[in-house]
């Protein structure tokens, strides 16, 4: 796991976790950031995927 998926993970939890509270409150603003932050952490997380596979073909194609 790179350092890509370890932090975009990490905040779409939190992102989550602001969505959540702010569901329960009522606070609409909140709630969006939350999204909004979930959303930006499951992109981050999906570059490091990106990355991770392009480093594992790029290694399998030195090995060839």
């Amino acid at each position: 796991m790179n350092k890509d998926q370890i932090k975009g993970r990490a905040e779409n939890l939190k992102g989550r976790a602001k969505e959540a509270v702010g569901t329960a409150t009522g606070n609409r603003g909140t709630e969006v950031k939350g999204a909004i932050e979930r959303a930006k952490g499951a992109i981050r997380a999906k570059v490091g995927d990106v990355k991770q596979n392009i480093a594992r073909e790029g290694k399998k194609s030195q090995d060839e």
